[in-house]
C-alpha cells in the first residue's frame, strides 16, 4: 500500500529513477497560506549538503498540481510533484544478477516479480522522503506543532563535536553509519490518539518504520528503563493540568498524549550501498562473488533525516489530530 492516514491521507508514487516522484494530500483545510519559499527552505533541510552524504543533488523544487489556488489551499486534494533530475541508471545493472546485501533489491524482484524498477532503489528509495517533508510542511499549516530534532549519537560517536573527523575515516574505509536521532514534540497537545489500534505510539511508529533504514524507534525512556522500578519509572503528577516531575511515558499513557513534551527516538541503520567490496551470491552464476557498489549514496544517511522524521511524527499527529478535533472545532 502507498497510502497512510484516514483524515490527513497521504499517497506516495513514482520511484527514484522515473520521471517525477510526488505526493497527494487529502483532507488539506481550505484557505491555509501555502508559502512555496517556505516550503522550499523546508526542503533544504533534507538535501544533502553536510560531509557523508551522497554527492547526487536534485533541485527538489515542489510543483503543485491540484489543491491550490492564489497563494490559499483549496480542500481539494493537494498534489505535489518533484522532478528527478540527477540520475545514473548505469550504477544499478550488475544488482540485478547480484543484489546488495541488507538492501530491498532482492525483495522487491521476488515480491514483484521482476517488472519493478530497481534503479535506485526504485519505490524504495530514500529518494521518496522529500515528498514526506513536503506532507510534513502541509501537516505543519495544519496545526503549529511545536517540534524539534537532534542527533543523539552517531555510530560508536557520542561527542559530536567530532563528527566530521569520524565521518571522513568511515568515508575513507569506504563504509557507512548509522544514528540515533531524537524528536521532541514539546507541550503537545492533550488527548490524541486512542488506547489500542490508533493508538499515538502505533502511529507515529507506522509511519517511521516506513521510512527507508529506521529500524528501531521507542518513546520516552524506553529500552534504558529496563534498569528502573516502577517506583522509580512512575512520572508523577505535579499540577492539575496533568504536567509530570519526570517524563519516562514520553508524554503517552495508555497510547493517548497527556500534554508533556512526546519524546521519541529513531535509529536509522548504516546505509546498504557502500564502496567496500563483500562477497555476497550472485544470483546468475550461483556463486558467491565479489560485489562492489558503485554510484553515489550515503555514508550517514541520517544526517539528512532529522527533518524527514519530523514530517513523519506531524503528519500521524494531524491525522490523530483531525480524528479528535474535526479540523479544531473542539476546544484544546
Amino acid at each position: 500500500m502507498n497510502s497512510f492516514g484516514t483524515l490527513f491521507k497521504i499517497t506516495l508514487y513514482g520511484a527514484s529513477h522515473q520521471e517525477e516522484i510526488g505526493i497527494i494530500i487529502d483532507n488539506v483545510k481550505p484557505g491555509l497560506k501555502l508559502d512555496l519559499k517556505a516550503l522550499e527552505a523546508w526542503l533544504e533541510l533534507r538535501k544533502p549538503t553536510k560531509k557523508g552524504t551522497t554527492l547526487r543533488k536534485e533541485s527538489d523544487k515542489p510543483i503543485i498540481k491540484s489543491g491550490y489556488f492564489n497563494g490559499l489551499t483549496t480542500g481539494s486534494p493537494l498534489v505535489i510533484t518533484f522532478k528527478n533530475e540527477n540520475t545514473n541508471a548505469s550504477d544499478y545493472q550488475l544488482l540485478i544478477e547480484q543484489p546488495r546485501p541488507s538492501h530491498a533489491d532482492l525483495v522487491n524482484k521476488e515480491k514483484y516479480l521482476g517488472f519493478n524498477d530497481h534503479r535506485g532503489g526504485g519505490a524504495s528509495s530514500g529518494r521518496m522522503t522529500v515528498a514526506i517533508c513536503a506532507a510534513g510542511y502541509i501537516a505543519s499549516l495544519m496545526k503549529n506543532w511545536k517540534i524539534e530534532s537532534h542527533l543523539v549519537q552517531v555510530g560508536t560517536l557520542t561527542d559530536l563535536t567530532k563528527i566530521d573527523d569520524y565521518l571522513k575515516q568511515i568515508e575513507k574505509n569506504k563504509d557507512s553509519v548509522g544514528a540515533i536521532i531524537e524528536i521532541a514534540v514539546k507541550d503537545c497537545q492533550k488527548g490524541l490518539g486512542e488506547p489500542f489500534f490508533q493508538s499515538v505510539e502505533s502511529q507515529i511508529s507506522a509511519l517511521l518504520f516506513s521510512i527507508p533504514g529506521v529500524k528501531a524507534v521507542e518513546f520516552g525512556a524506553g529500552f534504558k528503563a529496563i534498569d528502573l522500578l516502577g517506583s522509580e519509572y512512575n512520572d508523577l503528577i505535579v499540577n492539575k493540568s496533568g504536567k509530570t516531575k519526570t517524563n519516562n511515558d514520553g508524554g503517552i499513557n495508555g497510547g493517548i498524549t497527556n500534554s508533556n513534551d512526546l519524546i521519541v527516538r529513531v535509529f536509522l541503520k548504516p546505509s546498504a550501498s557502500i564502496g567496500l567490496t563483500q562477497e555476497t551470491y550472485n544470483f546468475t552464476s550461483g556463486e558467491i562473488e565479489p560485489l562492489t557498489i558503485t554510484g553515489r549514496h550515503d555514508t550517514c544517511y541520517a544526517l539528512r533525516a532529522p527533518v524527514i522524521l519530523e514530517s513523519a511524527v506531524m503528519i500521524a499527529l494531524t491525522d490523530l489530530y483531525l480524528l479528535d478535533n474535526k479540523f479544531g472545532e473542539r476546544n484544546e
